[in-house]
């Protein structure tokens, strides 16, 4: 077997790549697709021959309007199938603290999101998916301890 044919055998793994964002007053900025009823990260899929990083930062720029330097990962999520959901990886990086003057330039791609907000842990435990309310301390934790974390919703490991 050559090469090519090698390669085009290997399984593939859908991804997505998402920031997390916070005001001057600690609260966390989540966004309400119209595709979904709970609220998000902002970010989405990488596309083919896109850098998980390289598709945060393209998803910021269309979803948010910003151009935010984002370079720091905080924690990588594996998902495994889910009946006609193929496995995931889900890479979510820090965005930082936003100004009030980034807050103001927020333009929302309105073919996708809803709105916007800025909410406390508890509220955004309530309102985000399951699986991002249950990474977000974790993801907190990366922030503090200045590293990056594996989880996996649904697995013990």
């Amino acid at each position: 077997m050559d090469n090519e044919t090698f390669y085009a055998t290997l399984p593939r793994k859908r991804m997505g790549a998402s920031a997390l964002f916070f005001n001057e007053a600690g609260n966390i900025l989540i966004v309400k697709p119209s595709y979904r009823p709970d609220w998000l990260f902002p970010g989405g899929v990488v596309d083919a021959d896109e850098s998980p990083l390289m598709a945060c930062r393209r998803e910021i720029l269309e979803e948010l309007g910003l151009q935010i330097p984002i370079d720091r990962l905080l924690y990588v999520d594996y998902k495994g199938r889910d009946g006609y959901k193929t496995e995931s990886l889900q890479f979510i990086f820090y965005g930082g603290v936003l100004s009030e003057r980034e807050i103001a330039a927020i333009r929302l791609q309105e073919a996708e999101l809803l709105a916007y907000r800025f909410v406390n842990y508890e509220e955004a435990r309530q309102l985000l998916s399951t699986r991002l309310g249950a990474a977000l301390p974790m993801a907190l934790d990366a922030i503090q301890q200045h590293g990056a974390t594996y989880f996996e919703y649904d697995t013990e490991i």
